[in-house]
C-alpha cells in the first residue's frame, strides 16, 4: 500500500524539482490522510419522525386511540403517504389507508393531517413534532383512516353530472363544439378529483349532510349550468334550488382553504344562487 502510494506521488514530480522540493512534496504527500475504498461509509445520523396515527377497527369495537410510529426521514420519501407506506410495509401491516395514484390526481389519500384535510400524496412531511394523522371529520369510518364515501358520493350523482341535451347532434356521431370563450368558462371546476377535502371541511356539511349536497356536489352542478353544450340548465337550477341543497353555505369557504387544487367551490356556488330567481336567495339561510 505504502509502495503504490509512493510511486503516484513520483509520478507528479518532474525531473527539473530540486532534491530539496521533492522530499517536501512527499512529506506533505504522506502526512495527507489516505482513503480506502474498502472502508464503509459512516452511517448519516438518523432523523427521526414521530407519526400520531388514528386507529379504529370494526373487527375490535374498542375505543378509537392514536398510535405513535417513529421512523427515519432519511429512510423515507418527502411526502406523508411515503410515511404511511414505510409504516404499513415495515411496522404495522395492518393499518389501513386508500391510495392509488401518488400524483394528486385520483383523491383517494384525502385525510386529516395536523388539523388540515388534504391529500398525504401532495403533503410534505414538517420537520418537528409529531405529525397526526385522522380520517377525514365528521365522516362515518370504516377503519382506521378509511371513510364511507357512500353519501358523498349519492349526492355527486344527484346532480346529474353528464351532458344532458334536448336536440341531438348536427352530425349523428360527432361531438359537440364549443368556442374556446365557453370552454374557459369550465376552468376552475373540471379539476375537481371528488377528494371530499372541501365537503368534508365545511361547517354546513357536518350539520345537514344528509341535505345540504356541499361543495364538491354544487361545484359540479356549476360546471354543467355553465357548460354551452348542455341544454338543460333551467332544469338543473331548478333541481337545487332548496332551503338545504343549495342556500346552506354561509359563504364559510374552508372549502376554497382545503381544496388540494386550488380551486373555490364557494366561488361557484354563489354563481348559481346569483342565476336563481329574484327573492331566492340567501333570505332562506338560517
Amino acid at each position: 500500500m505504502a509502495t503504490g502510494l509512493l510511486r503516484r506521488a513520483f509520478t507528479g514530480i518532474s525531473s527539473s524539482t530540486s532534491p530539496a522540493a521533492r522530499r517536501v512534496l512527499l512529506r506533505a504527500f504522506a502526512s495527507e490522510p489516505q482513503i480506502d475504498a474498502s472502508t464503509p461509509k459512516a452511517r448519516e445520523t438518523s432523523k427521526l419522525k414521530t407519526f400520531s396515527i388514528y386507529r379504529w377497527s370494526p373487527d375490535s369495537p374498542t375505543k378509537p386511540e392514536l398510535k405513535e410510529y417513529e421512523i427515519d426521514l432519511k429512510d423515507c420519501g418527502p411526502m406523508v403517504l411515503d410515511a404511511l407506506i414505510k409504516i404499513k410495509n415495515e411496522m404495522d401491516p395492518s393499518l389501513t389507508f386508500r391510495r392509488s395514484c401518488r400524483e394528486g390526481i385520483c383523491g383517494s389519500c384525502a385525510m386529516n393531517i395536523d388539523g388540515c384535510n388534504g391529500l398525504a400524496c401532495l403533503t410534505k412531511i414538517e420537520s418537528g413534532s409529531a405529525t397526526t394523522i385522522t380520517p377525514l371529520p365528521h365522516m362515518y369510518v370504516i377503519k382506521d383512516l378509511v371513510v364511507d364515501m357512500t353519501n358523498f358520493y349519492n349526492q355527486y350523482k344527484s346532480i346529474e353530472p353528464w351532458l344532458k341535451r334536448k336536440n341531438p347532434a348536427e352530425e349523428p356521431g360527432k361531438e359537440i363544439l364549443q368556442t374556446k370563450k365557453d370552454r374557459a368558462k369550465l376552468d376552475g371546476m373540471y379539476e375537481c378529483i371528488l377528494c371530499a377535502c372541501c365537503s368534508t371541511s365545511c361547517p354546513s356539511y357536518w350539520w345537514n349532510p344528509e341535505a345540504y349536497l356541499g361543495p364538491a356536489a354544487l361545484l359540479h352542478a356549476n360546471r354543467w349550468i355553465v357548460d354551452s353544450r348542455d341544454e338543460y340548465t333551467k332544469e338543473r337550477l331548478d333541481a337545487i334550488n332548496d332551503e338545504y341543497k343549495l342556500y346552506r353555505c354561509h359563504t364559510i369557504l374552508n372549502c376554497a382553504r382545503a381544496c388540494p387544487k386550488g380551486l373555490n367551490p364557494g366561488k361557484q356556488i354563489q354563481h348559481i344562487k346569483q342565476l336563481q330567481p329574484a327573492g331566492n336567495s340567501d333570505s332562506l339561510s338560517v
